[in-house]
């Protein structure tokens, strides 16, 4: 598999764990406050990254530098983002709440351009553009359905805009362990979360619908988002996001099968175009002779990707984090925008 396609089918799977968790979210939620329901979501979170970080680190550790992006990012996705979401889905029925979703992939490309102006060319903005059009449909087909409520559906569009600005402010972190990241993100956004459910004076509450949104934080916003960049790391934040935007679909498919309403046409004419968004991202191809300048550095890399030849005593096999020095290079082979290829 290409460094492009390994990014692709890692930003899937982050898509479906976070997709399928959105109609389990608009259930439990009816019983739980928008802020608590945030808090227990990325306590869940917190909780199952500290746990499986007995594990090998896979990426350099956070810095005191990082804390002001990792407070930037909780603030925005890991409590703004939820608390608009479980709002909005209180009053838009689950499929609707969940195609909405794909607003996301449109914002995170659109920062991902102006603020790390990564490259995207006509094959990946053809890819967004297809699946820009699957989340068209699909939202026709949710407001044909008679659950569509602008306050709710102002909300969701919000927790897609906070999203995005944290993706972007992610982005940099991709190279740091993921673990690490999902325990601050998520340890912080609970504790903010839970300062807001006091000041709100939400009711605490009942014991079920509190376990399942811990168990969806576990998985649709830990495993999702560790493996969400692990995606970034090797294909960059307009990619990620745009094959992420498989989540509202994934939501959508779940709740149609829950009867939240009846498959039509528009949906699978969406799927169609999804499928479509995905093989064009998987199928990129991009070469082309660059230059690399001299750098020193400390980030995740194997030494059979062209630009770590450097030797360890003992021989280390497969990815690990160091400190490492790069010369100066000009080479030529197939790449994604990553760490080492930020040339536009």
């Amino acid at each position: 598999m290409t460094t492009i396609s390994r990014g692709v089918g890692l930003a899937a799977l982050a898509a479906i764990a976070f997709g399928v968790t959105t109609p389990l979210v608009a259930w439990a939620g009816a019983w739980v406050g928008p802020f608590a329901t945030a808090a227990l979501l990325y306590a869940g979170a917190a909780a199952s990254s500290a746990v499986l970080r007995v594990a090998r680190p896979s990426g350099s550790r956070l810095t005191r530098a990082d804390l002001p992006r990792l407070v930037g990012v909780a603030v925005a996705g890991a409590a703004i983002a939820p608390a608009l979401l479980a709002w909005g889905l209180q009053r838009t029925g689950a499929t609707s709440g969940a195609l909405l979703l794909n607003l996301e992939a449109v914002f995170t490309a659109a920062l991902a351009r102006l603020v790390f102006r990564e490259p995207l060319g006509g094959r990946v903005a053809t890819a967004l553009g297809a699946i820009s059009a699957g989340g068209i449909a699909l939202v026709l087909a949710a407001a044909s359905g008679g659950d569509w409520r602008v306050p709710g559906v102002l909300a969701i569009a919000g927790a897609t805009l906070a999203w995005s600005v944290d993706n972007t402010l992610t982005r940099p972190l991709a190279e740091r362990d993921p673990l690490a990241v999902v325990a601050a993100k998520g340890g912080i956004g609970a504790t903010l979360s839970l300062a807001a459910v006091t000041v709100a004076g939400e009711h605490v509450p009942p014991l079920a619908p509190a376990l399942v949104l811990l168990a969806c934080g576990a998985t649709g916003y830990g495993l999702s988002l560790r493996l969400y960049l692990t995606a970034q790391r090797r294909i960059g934040a307009a990619r990620t996001g745009s094959v992420f935007a498989l989540a509202p679909f994934v939501g959508a498919a779940v709740a149609i099968a829950l009867g939240d309403r009846a498959l039509d046409w528009l949906t699978g004419l969406a799927a169609a175009l999804f499928a479509l968004g995905v093989y064009l991202h998987a199928s990129e191809h991009h070469e082309h002779e660059h230059a690399h300048a001299p750098v020193e550095h400390d980030h995740p890399h194997r030494h059979d990707d062209g630009h770590h030849d450097h030797v360890h005593e003992p021989p280390v096999a497969g990815e690990h984090s160091h400190v490492h020095r790069h010369g100066a290079l000009v080479h030529r082979h197939e790449h994604a925008p990553d760490l080492h290829h930020d040339h536009h």
